[in-house]
């Protein structure tokens, strides 16, 4: 896996991005068959660093940000593929320092993933609250 590329991208395409959510298993919990919706969580995050391999898209970070003091790391998704291979935790790096290592990075796991943000690091918040969208 040394041969990843990893970048902040602007205009990632839709296609593209809902590719690498079915290839992640992610598009279990997005909006996958709503396009313009997924175009709107495209258009308007702060924060897109992509993993490609060879230029193909295996991996995504996007993110709402202030790039001052806080990161809310929305979309993490990696190709079935190539999970277990460090690009996860690659991209949660690569957003971080895009984000500033001032902010703090925010997320909210599926809990199928819970144990993967503990070994990359992350603490669990005990106070975390949501107020859940209607659709």
């Amino acid at each position: 896996m040394d041969n990843i590329c990893y970048a902040r991208e602007t205009g990632l395409a839709v296609a593209e991005f809902i590719d690498v959510l079915q290839r992640s298993g992610l598009s279990e919990r997005r909006p996958v068959n709503d396009r313009p919706r997924i175009e709107r969580m495209l258009a308007l995050a702060s924060l897109v660093i992509t993993a490609r391999d060879d230029g193909r898209l295996v991996g995504v970070s996007r993110a709402l940000t202030d790039f001052s003091y806080c990161c809310y790391l929305s979309d993490l998704a990696v190709d079935r593929h190539y999970q277990r291979h460090g690009i996860g935790k690659r991209l949660i790096a690569e957003t971080r320092a895009a984000a500033g290592t001032g902010t703090t990075l925010i997320l909210v796991s599926a809990p199928d993933a819970a144990g993967f943000y503990d070994a990359a690091g992350l603490s669990r918040a005990e106070a975390a609250f949501i107020l859940r969208r209607d659709t």
